[in-house]
């Protein structure tokens, strides 16, 4: 859900002007006695606050110009700085930038413009930031993150994934008009290139999706026009040669509508193919700043790490580009936070000190695979067992039996994390189930993993070139139709009734070597009871006896579907479900038939789910907690993050309780039961660690998720997180992205 941050404006201008004025009576208080402590601190946490909430709303400039005050008051509480008169001179100019840009910015709110027009003071930024340069060096400044700008180059500081998004997003943004008032040389010879805005692009591509969706009527008017001619001649072989002759002028018309058919057909092949390339994009766009990400993202965690990139000049449509970077992203970043090791314990383990990350494409007919493999430690299957144990997930019997490809396989369940703690670097609060439903849902494609322990692991990605059209296979299941998606069609097989096992009380068939599962699919969807009697009868006529399975994949598990027959198979163009369909996780999408009927395309990876659970095989399940809301205490200085947290968690279904600090959470988590603890950290009276210690002493909350939620970046902070019990810690800012819900959910609430 896309939280609508407009209302919380208001009321972020009421608190940052409090927040302003405790920090000019501070300044001045530090101004009488630089050694005040409890003025420094004070000032310090308003600035904090001004910068978190800045962040949560989007507005870059307040929370650039407090991140550098934040900064220099930082340095001012570890000794790093002294105050003195161009420091304190420094900072109020600072503060009073501070002031201008939430005067601007209720000006805006007053006129009914927003946050538009709100810019920061660069040659400001860049004052407040020298006083660290000499103290803490370049290095440093990077790290502490804020985009402070390099004393080289002068480039800002950007974070590798944030490079990596830009990277992205302006290469698919729309491209300029052309220019109007060629030269007269450019008049003479005619450009090898224009220029198109990418909407119209994008017109041109979804008109041709639609004329491929009407081709398909004109197929069905040859076939009605067969009909027609069969029935004609059943009622009239015994007339005359009048009737012979329109006969004869009749097959001649339908020939050449056939003829006509076909050849448009291959020419709006050939058009729909051109079109799509004029939207296709290198996968460099995602690929090229991962090396840079890679390495930045080691550094960060005391690591050394290089990443290798082949295959980056093979194209995808543009839409699939904006969508993969998100999960490459997240890979490429658990591969360097989970899976590489420290130089100690790569040479201990006789590995080469700095670790490999390799990021690859290859071009499969009309697919793209995608691997991210680390030469690191492997995926742990013991923890993932012992998690798997904790969380009631399996009971040890069934975790006995299970192959360990299987057990790898839940890390891709909700929920699922075998780290001690949650961080933005690791996902943001995203775990590898959203990487599975963005590639399997969104994407349409497969995703698998490999692990060899000690001996790293690989991701492969399996995505289609284009979701414009895609090849869709037509069942007939009873009286009703449904659409399959091919990528999740292995094959289609006929079997006798011989031919099928009994494999524990369930239906299986062997196909290639491999035991598959068999059920019905109208079983499966509800439409006639378990047990119904079995059809015995193929799509052609004739053959009985036999029955016709659909065999499908998906991420690796196989299932048999029994259906009553094959309608047809062709390019199609799979629209998105309307709104208040769009909760219905078996179906993925509607197609147009050439009768004009609207099938449903069924979702392969939900139907394999149920089948699953059908044979009461639960390992692939949702984590869920049925029964009453799930109780969260919210623990914030901040009214407005509070208020923020509250309705992001409240329109998720969680009832919430709010404490405006540390002491404040502290007695109402006593009082009460909760089911988490969302808390900041720099709060006045007893801070966010004291807070987390404190809770893990009692019984009720040694086990309960708590989650950080804070502006501070800094690894040690994190580090510190992790010491004292914090199950997550979340940096704010992308709270319209569900990181915050999707953090809860991976902990299993």
């Amino acid at each position: 859900m896309a939280l609508d941050l407009r209302k919380f404006l208001a009321r972020f201008v009421d608190e940052a002007r409090e927040h302003l004025s405790t920090m000019a009576d501070g300044f001045a208080a530090l101004d009488r006695n630089p050694a005040d402590r409890g003025a420094l601190d004070g000032v310090f946490r308003s600035a904090h606050t001004i910068k978190g909430s800045s962040k949560m709303l989007k507005l870059e400039a307040v929370n650039e110009t407090a991140h550098r005050v934040e900064d220099l008051l930082d340095a001012l509480r570890a000794g790093r700085l002294s105050w003195d008169d161009a420091l304190a001179s420094l900072l109020d100019r600072g503060l009073e930038a501070l002031g201008r840009l939430v005067e601007s910015l209720a000006s805006n709110l007053s006129a009914g413009a927003g946050a538009a027009e709100i810019v920061s003071d660069s040659a400001l930024l860049e004052a407040l930031a020298l006083p660290l340069r000499g103290i803490d060096g370049d290095r440093d400044l990077v790290a502490s993150g804020g985009g402070l700008a390099q004393a080289a180059s002068g480039e800002a500081a950007i974070a590798p994934e944030k490079t990596m998004r830009a990277a992205i997003a302006v290469a698919v943004a729309d491209e300029p008009a052309a220019d109007p008032k060629p030269s007269p040389e450019a008049v003479m010879r005619a450009p090898d290139t224009v220029r198109i805005r990418i909407e119209k692009i994008d017109e041109l591509v979804k008109l041709m999706g639609e004329v491929v969706s009407t081709h398909g009527r004109s197929l069905q008017r040859i076939a009605d026009l067969r009909e027609i001619r069969k029935s004609r001649r059943a009622g009239n072989e015994a007339e005359g040669s009048a009737l012979a002759r329109e006969r004869e002028a009749f097959d001649r018309f339908a020939k050449v509508l056939r003829d006509d058919v076909i050849a448009q057909e291959r020419l709006m092949s050939e058009l729909h193919a051109k079109a799509l390339v004029m939207r296709m994009l290198p996968l460099s766009l995602v690929f090229e700043p991962s090396a840079r990400m890679v390495r930045e993202i080691a550094r960060s965690l005391g690591k050394e790490a290089e990443c290798s990139v082949t295959g980056s000049g093979i194209e995808l449509d543009r839409h699939m580009i904006e969508k993969i970077g998100d999960p490459v992203l997240h890979l490429l970043r658990n591969a360097v936070d989970h899976g590489i090791e420290t130089p100690a314990e790569r040479a201990a383990a006789g590995k080469p000190v700095k670790g490999r990350v390799s990021l690859s494409a290859r071009q499969d007919g009309g697919w793209v695979a995608l691997e991210i493999a680390d030469d690191g430690k492997g995926i742990d299957v013991a923890a993932i067992r012992d998690k798997a144990l904790r969380k009631g997930l399996l009971s040890a019997e069934k975790l006995a039996t299970m192959k360990q490809e299987e057990i790898v396989d839940l890390i891709f369940l909700p929920g699922f994390s075998t780290s001690p703690i949650i961080t933005d670097l690791s996902g943001r609060g995203v775990g590898l189930d959203v990487v599975k439903r963005s590639v399997v849902d969104d994407l349409r494609g497969i995703v698998s993993v490999e692990s060899n322990p000690g001996g790293g692991t690989r991701f492969s990605l399996r995505l289609p070139i284009s979701l414009a059209v895609m090849r869709v296979l037509v069942v007939k299941v009873g009286k009703e139709s449904y659409g399959f998606a091919a990528q999740y069609v292995s094959e289609l097989v006929r079997a006798r009734e011989e031919e099928f096992r009994d494999i524990a009380g369930r239906r299986a068939l062997i196909v290639r070597n491999e035991f598959v599962p068999v059920i019905r699919l109208a079983e499966l969807l509800g439409l006639e009871e378990p047990g119904a009697p079995r059809g015995r009868k193929t799509a052609r006529d004739g053959e009985a006896g036999f029955e016709l399975l659909l065999v499908a994949r998906s991420r690796g598990e196989k299932i048999a579907l029994t259906i009553d027959g094959l309608v047809d198979e062709r390019d199609m163009v799979i629209k998105p479900l309307p709104k208040h369909m769009r909760g219905v996780a078996m179906v993925s999408g509607i197609v147009m038939t050439g009768k004009s009927e609207l099938l449903s395309v069924l979702h392969v990876p939900a139907l394999v789910e149920l089948a699953r659970r059908a044979r009461g095989d639960t390992t692939g399940g949702e984590i869920s907690t049925p029964g009453a809301p799930i109780k969260v205490l919210v623990v914030d200085d901040s009214l407005n993050t509070r208020e923020i947290e509250r309705d992001v968690l409240e329109a998720h279904g969680y009832a919430v309780t709010l404490a405006e600090d540390g002491v404040d959470g502290l007695g109402k988590a006593l009082s009460g039961d909760f089911d988490a603890v969302l808390t900041d950290i720099e709060m006045p009276g007893m801070d966010g660690f004291t807070l987390t210690e404190r809770l893990r002493e009692d019984e009720r909350y040694r086990d309960t998720p708590i989650i950080m939620v804070t502006s501070r970046q800094k690894e040690e902070d994190k580090r510190r997180g992790i010491k004292v019990g914090a199950d997550a810690y979340i940096v704010k800012g992308d709270f319209e992205q569900g990181n915050l819900v999707e953090t809860l959910r991976r902990l299993g609430l």
